[in-house]
């Protein structure tokens, strides 16, 4: 692995970290949002309390969901990786074996 392929690797993790930095914002700034506009409204403390539990209840079922569909994804994920892997070089009987390759594909 060169130092282009490092950069290139790290930039792709500071991305992630930013993207989700700023997915996390948003809903934090719609949650908010929504509460400020819910408590702010010109309505009765009962209807009030009733639209703070209807929004509390909307959000826990969008957010199983949004559980739901990553775990799918992940799992999804893991078992292709598992499908496409050969095996670690650890499970090698003889490691050494395996070294010699990898610094033979390096010298190439």
């Amino acid at each position: 692995m060169n130092l282009a392929d490092i950069l290139r690797k790290n930039n792709k993790k500071t991305k992630k970290k930013n993207t989700a930095k700023v997915v996390a914002g948003l809903g934090l700034g719609a949650v908010a949002g929504a509460l400020a506009g819910t408590l702010l409204a010109p309505k009765a403390g009962k209807e009030t309390r009733e639209d703070i539990a209807k929004g509390a209840k909307e959000t826990l079922e969008k957010a199983k969901e949004t559980v739901n569909v990553a775990k799918e994804k992940i799992i999804k994920t893991i078992d292709e990786k598992k499908a496409n892997s050969s095996g670690c070089c650890c499970e090698s009987e003889n490691v050494e074996e395996v070294k010699d390759d990898e610094e033979t594909k390096e010298e190439e």
